[in-house]
């Protein structure tokens, strides 16, 4: 049996999405207003439901609930590992300001670097993926109900 590229494909392309919108967020100078991060989860959704729609179609009637969910996770792994490095890139060598400016809405007396701030991000890309990818299964599986005579439950009094 084959294995699927979904995850790869749309891994990279939700990770091309993340990059172009953080550098048009970039370009207009609102790169560090937490409330655009919203955009991600919505770039990350509408890749994610892509993959496992096209998985589903791809694997048809074979297909399984814990494979397509290992789908959504690789393919929410492979976009976020994308993004992170591009972050770290960015923020070490294109624009060095970045982090200070967008630590100072902080009020902290703790010396937050590079590492813990790409480590953040990576970690809340793996959670978005996560609750999404369980969230879209439940539109994909197979119910579980059967089929009954609707009168079976109904009471007579």
């Amino acid at each position: 049996m084959k294995k699927s590229t979904i995850p790869v494909k749309y891994g990279v392309l939700i990770a091309i999405g993340l990059i172009a919108y953080f550098l048009i967020l970039s370009l207009i100078g609102v790169q560090t207003n937490p409330i655009f991060s919203l955009g991600n989860g919505i770039i990350v959704a509408i890749g994610l439901y892509r993959a496992m729609k096209d998985y589903k179609k791809e694997k048809g009637s074979a297909f399984e609930y814990q494979k397509g969910f290992m789908a959504g996770l690789f393919t929410g792994f492979n976009a976020t590992v994308g993004f992170v490095i591009f972050f770290a890139v960015y923020v070490t060598n294109i624009n060095t300001d970045f982090l200070p400016i967008m630590l100072a809405n902080w009020s902290s007396h703790y010396h937050v670097g590079v590492g813990l701030v790409v480590f953040v991000s990576a970690i809340m890309g793996f959670a978005t993926t996560f609750v999404l990818t369980l969230s879209f299964m439940q539109l994909f599986k197979e119910s579980w109900n059967t089929k009954k005579n609707s009168n079976s439950y109904s009471l007579k009094v």
